[in-house]
């Protein structure tokens, strides 16, 4: 790996500056991977000069960055002025968020940069800004599709060394969960899941446990008819393309530490049923990973806490984290989802 890794500002009122100012303090003792961040120098300075005053802070092209990460926060200047203080969006913060993620895609597709670290926005103020994609995916996904002429069909997947998840659908409410989900939705979700495993994992055969939907994955129909008429067949057709799926299973059983060495990933069908257990089990170093882009995407799984934003009380372990398994990708170590603890 000899490009850096491009990390986006993030929302500016929230916490990702002060969680880039404690990962790069703790570059040396951990051996992070070089990085530079996409944000407004100025502002990156006012910021660091409040609660990071022993954190300097280098302008650079990416090219600089590798060279410049050991005595100094290298920033690539975005070209958006930013005034927004802690905890307090304001006007120029949909803009920068914006700009530093159009131009993390642009670094990776110029090969300037191995891969992207997003960090955490606040899609309201996106939405207020006129934003109409569905949130920081989407967008990203949009970007790629327009880099590369190849639409891009990202699947968000958050890892731990402990769980790795994969909620097939996402943000709905539950109501809407059981009209969203098709045998379809969960076939494609699990090729582009296993392919990515093996491709950005190298791991050569991943196994897939798919969770029901229903309490008990249905009781063969009495809890519901969905895990045999949608669940059933999508791992059936999994199956017979060459994934190793298996499924439906009951979700209360599929998450104690036995169960986990079954598996390298479950396939849960709407979004708490795979975010509890891995936020119960890895609250502060998962990982929010999206597959299916031509690029490696990692993200801390966390929000913007514009609560603390500023205060430096911020815990950078899930950007540590995000940053170090990025490099991991970008350069296929194969160290990836095959040990669970």
């Amino acid at each position: 790996m000899d490009s850096p890794l491009a990390l986006t500002l993030g929302e500016p009122a929230g916490i990702g500056p002060d969680i880039t100012f404690a990962a790069w303090r703790r570059r040396t003792e951990l051996g992070l991977p070089p990085f530079y961040i996409l944000a407004d120098p100025g502002f990156l300075a006012r910021r660091a000069s409040r609660i990071a005053p022993d954190v300097p802070i280098s302008v650079v092209e990416p090219p600089g960055a590798n060279a410049a990460f050991e005595t100094a926060l290298p920033v690539v200047d975005i070209g958006v002025e930013v005034g927004a203080e802690p905890g307090h969006p304001d006007q120029s913060s949909a803009p920068a968020v914006l700009a530093a993620i159009r131009r993390g895609v642009a670094d990776v597709a110029a090969g300037r940069a191995c891969a992207i670290v997003t960090n955490p926005i606040a899609k309201n103020v996106l939405y207020r800004s006129g934003f109409t994609e569905p949130g920081h995916t989407e967008y990203l996904a949009k970007l790629a599709t327009q880099q590369s002429g190849v639409a891009a069909r990202p699947v968000m997947m958050l890892w731990s060394p402990e769980l790795a998840v994969v909620p097939v659908t996402i943000h709905l409410p539950l109501r809407q969960v059981v009209e969203a989900l098709t045998s379809d939705l969960i076939v494609q979700t699990g090729q582009i899941v296993a392919r990515d495993l093996t491709a950005r994992f190298r791991i050569a055969r991943p196994r897939l446990a798919v969770a029901g939907l229903n309490p008990h994955a249905g009781e063969q129909g009495t809890l519901g008819d969905e895990d045999v008429t949608v669940v059933r067949p999508a791992v059936e057709r999994l199956k017979a393309q060459g994934v190793d799926a298996r499924g439906p299973l009951a979700a209360d059983s599929l998450f104690h530490q036995a169960a986990r060495l079954t598996y390298d990933v479950v396939l849960a069908m709407y979004h708490d049923q795979a975010l509890i257990p891995i936020k119960t089990l890895a609250f502060d170093h998962a990982v929010n990973v999206t597959l299916g882009l031509p690029f490696v995407r990692t993200s801390p799984d966390h929000g913007t806490a514009f609560d603390i934003a500023g205060t430096g009380r911020a815990d950078p372990g899930s950007l540590i984290a995000a940053l170090t398994l990025a490099a991991r990708l970008a350069g296929n170590d194969p160290a990836g989802l095959a040990h669970r603890t």
